[in-house]
C-alpha cells in the first residue's frame, strides 16, 4: 500500500431504510444487526418503546424508529431488522425497515441538518451526507438514548 497522508477522516456508516428515506449511524456505534424477534412488552412505556428483547443474556430496550419519528406504520417484512446500537454502557435496539449497507464517507462531507420546521426527527439528526444520488440522514444516537 502506498503511503498517503489524507487530512480528511473517513467515517464508516451503517445505512438503513425507514419509510422512503435512508438514515445512517456510525459503524462504531453498532453492536450487531438482528432479524426481528419476539419482543416482550413493557407496561407504562412510551408508544415508540416496543419492549425488550433478551439478546445473548442482555436485556435490551427496543425502539420503533417509525413510531418515534411519527412516520406511518408499516407491516414488518422479511427485511425488517433490529439494529443493536450503543454508546458507553447504554444499548438500544432500533427497529428499521431494512439495513441497506455500509458506506465510507469523508467526515467533511457531512453537512449540518437542513432547517426543517415541524419534522419530528429533526432533534435527532446530526447531519446529512450527500453521496452520489443518495441523501443520508445521520442520526444522533445519544439524543435517541436520552429519550428513553
Amino acid at each position: 500500500m502506498s503511503e498517503m497522508t489524507v487530512s480528511t477522516e473517513d467515517l464508516k456508516l451503517i445505512v438503513f431504510q425507514l419509510a422512503d428515506k435512508e438514515y445512517a449511524i456510525p459503524v462504531n456505534q453498532v453492536r450487531s444487526i438482528e432479524k426481528l424477534q419476539y419482543i416482550t412488552r413493557v407496561p407504562k412505556t412510551p408508544d415508540y418503546v416496543k419492549g425488550v428483547i433478551n439478546l445473548r443474556g442482555v436485556v435490551t430496550p427496543i425502539i420503533d424508529l417509525r413510531s418515534k419519528f411519527e412516520l406511518p406504520r408499516c407491516e414488518d417484512s422479511e427485511n425488517t431488522r433490529i439494529i443493536i446500537a450503543g454508546l458507553d454502557d447504554k444499548e438500544v435496539g432500533l427497529i428499521v425497515d431494512a439495513a441497506n449497507d455500509v458506506l465510507d464517507v469523508l467526515k467533511d462531507s457531512i453537512e449540518p441538518p437542513p432547517e426543517v420546521v415541524g419534522v419530528m426527527e429533526a432533534e435527532y439528526i446530526g447531519g446529512v451526507v450527500k453521496q452520489d444520488r443518495r441523501l443520508l440522514i445521520l442520526l444522533h444516537l445519544d439524543k435517541i438514548l436520552q429519550s428513553l
